[in-house]
């Protein structure tokens, strides 16, 4: 329903800019100043977004409002360039600026519609408490695998060879567990939204669990938690860090934008008789 609106609004703003230019006026003064207007708002928005005083509620209504009015000002902004690439340098600039705001803008939009498609993220979870989680995450596999094999130690008698079940389980935590937890992992994967190394290892833990008694599934059964665990930790941080950079171009790019708009509209003026 969006898509249509969004398509209908750009059409319409299309055919209006038509005939304004046939009504033997300048139709670049028109869609320029829906285009400048439209930056306007943009901006407000993302101040409006940053204050403290906003409401979740509000906040995430401004920031469909902003998203919505991004969308058409890819129609002005074709309208005001005419169809065509830019001819000056200063042109270009202007160009290739709109051009970064709009594909980043794009890019952050998609990032959050990601992540609350997948809904992997836990609310309490942060960019920067990830390393700490991770760490006891890490610290949690590493004591279950060492009680394990204490267990094993107090349970065999003596002159009995000691049960394989703990050296299976330290060996799978030799070859796989530890480098796992010992840092990030398969960022290539949750970029593109794959569960495949995740299942890989599940597998693996299940395959073992099938040669274990139900004391060694149990404790299988809470590793592969803390392994689904640390995966879900992995997610969070390649898009709550993707969500954080692509901030660092959108912004600064807008600000450099705006006052590249600005000079424009001074230096169209400064060669024109009249306002439209």
């Amino acid at each position: 329903m969006q898509c249509l609106l969004i398509a209908a609004l750009s059409g319409g703003l299309f055919w209006f800019v038509w005939i304004y230019g046939h009504g033997l006026r300048d139709p670049r003064y028109l869609d320029g100043w829906v285009l400048a207007g439209g930056m306007c708002a943009q901006l407000y928005f993302h101040i409006a977004t940053r204050r403290a005083s906003l409401s979740p509620k509000s906040a995430v209504r401004l920031r469909k409002i902003h998203i919505f009015v991004g969308y058409l000002l890819i129609a002005a902004f074709i309208s005001h360039s005419d169809f065509s690439l830019p001819d000056s340098y200063f042109e270009w600039a202007l160009w290739a600026g709109f051009v970064l705001v709009t594909v980043s803008g794009i890019f952050g939009a998609y990032l959050s519609w990601s992540l609350k498609t997948k809904r992997r993220i836990d609310d309490g979870v942060s960019y920067d408490r990830i390393p700490n989680l991770r760490a006891e995450l890490a610290r949690d596999v590493h004591a279950a695998i060492v009680e394990a094999h204490q267990a094993s130690a107090q349970i065999a008698l003596p002159g009995l060879p000691r049960m394989p079940e703990d050296a299976w389980i330290a060996d799978l935590y030799t070859a796989q567990l530890r480098d796992y937890f010992n840092g990030p992992r398969n960022f290539a994967a949750h970029l593109i939204g794959s569960q495949r190394p995740l299942k890989q290892l599940i597998d693996e833990i299940d395959n073992l669990s099938r040669y274990l008694d139900q004391h060694g599934q149990e404790r299988l059964a809470g590793i592969k938690t803390l392994v689904i665990e640390k995966d879900r930790l992995d997610f969070a941080r390649v898009y709550l860090g993707l969500n954080r950079a692509w901030l660092f171009v959108h912004v600064p790019v807008t600000y450099a934008l705006v006052a590249l708009t600005v000079l424009h509209i001074l230096v169209s003026y400064a060669f024109t008789s009249g306002a439209w």
